[in-house]
């Protein structure tokens, strides 16, 4: 098999529910991320093989196939395609493995893999609350495997926290944590190399620059954030300790050697290792803990020869299981903050993670990175990468 190069990686910053993002169409997303890889790559648009793009909220202005739309919404040629796919909130990081997988097959030779989620104009759950009367995404078979269960995000982010002994301060310094090295880095200028700053426009006609994440809390203070009701009675997880409802978009490049060599493209790094797998559903977010062991096991790797993790905060007590579990090195988790301060973007997050992942690689001049980021239901994805 060839080997699956990523060329480029660029996202939007973060936008806030009902922030400076929320009025762009989230087609309009997808083909600015699209065009800024173009550009930033000099790769002729009609060589593009095809684009796959995670979305979780495929209704409204997200449905009728979000990554054609935002074919059609950007600079490449109509004869290129495109196509949706949703593995929940690590949709765009299964676009990068699905691309990758192409690529190594040698079937395809430049596949742009990203994501698209307007969390403004399609909130969360939309396609369930919206369509409640065509009936329960969970059959009566599931209901008998699984009597009286739910299947709630929020009752397994708790269920974590006491499986793997992640306490509410915990949390609560973890959630401090993120939004103070998420400001570091912005202050560094270490995310400007993955940012496609953007002009607005606004409700008010004028157009505004938006080239910082808008869900960082600058002055973040422990005891504000300690002090906030948990969401549950008797809970621990609370608003300050889970991600951020966030608009955005993402994407990379993936490329083929044959590709790399033919259009003088430069890798940032090359797809190293990757698994998939599936876990409890009534624990619903456990499952980076089998996808890193088994992505590493596939890699012939330990953790000890990672330089870097990116494990998805969609609740802080994921990642700290997480460390827990696997006895993490802290200092290499997250180290520029997560979905606690930067958001989650549900269909972009995946693509979005793996940027800022190679990029502080680079910036360190370390080799190797680990992306897991845990799904719906019980499912995750692992990825390792090498830098070059």
């Amino acid at each position: 098999m060839t080997t699956a190069y990523i060329v480029e990686a660029v996202r939007t910053a973060g936008g806030r529910r009902n922030g400076r993002l929320s009025r762009v169409h989230p087609a309009d997303l997808g083909g600015k991320v699209i065009d800024a890889v173009l550009d930033r790559t000099g790769v002729e648009p009609g060589r593009i093989d095809d684009v796959i793009y995670g979305c979780v909220s495929q209704i409204g202005p997200q449905t009728f196939n979000i990554a054609r739309t935002s074919v059609l919404s950007s600079r490449l040629p109509e004869s290129v395609p495109g196509v949706s796919i949703d593995r929940q909130c690590g949709s765009s990081q299964q676009a990068i493995h699905f691309a990758a997988q192409a690529v190594m097959s040698g079937t395809q030779d430049l596949v742009i893999a990203g994501g698209v989620e307007s969390m403004s104009q399609v909130p969360i759950g939309s396609p369930v609350t919206v369509a409640k009367e065509l009936g329960n995404p969970f059959s009566g078979e599931i209901g008998r495997r699984y009597p009286g269960e739910n299947f709630s995000q929020f009752t397994g982010a708790e269920r974590m926290a006491r499986k793997y002994g992640v306490s509410k301060a915990d949390l609560d310094r973890f959630a401090y944590e993120s939004h103070r090295r998420a400001a570091a880095a912005t202050e560094a200028g270490r995310f400007k190399q993955e940012i496609l700053p953007l002009d607005v426009p606004q409700e008010n006609g004028e157009r505004l620059r938006h080239d910082v994440d808008e869900g960082i809390r600058w002055d973040a203070d422990l005891d504000a954030i300690s002090g906030l009701q948990p969401l549950a009675e008797d809970g621990i997880i609370s608003a300050a300790n889970a991600s951020q409802i966030t608009d955005g978009a993402s994407a990379v490049l993936v490329a083929s050697e044959q590709a790399v060599r033919e259009h003088g493209l430069t890798p940032l790094a090359r797809v190293h290792a990757m698994s998939v797998v599936g876990s409890d559903p009534t624990m619903v977010l456990e499952g980076p803990i089998p996808a890193t062991e088994k992505v590493l096991q596939r890699a012939g790797m330990t953790l000890a020869d990672l330089d870097l993790y990116e494990v998805n905060e969609a609740f802080g007590s994921v990642p700290l299981a997480w460390r827990n579990a696997l006895d993490a090195d802290y200092d290499r988790l997250n180290v520029n903050g997560g979905a606690q301060a930067l958001g989650h973007p549900l269909g972009a997050t995946g693509a979005k993670l793996m940027g800022t992942l190679i990029y502080e690689l680079k910036r360190r001049g370390g080799r190797y990175g680990l992306l897991a980021i845990c799904e719906g239901l019980g499912t995750a994805n692992a990825t390792i990468v090498e830098v070059l």
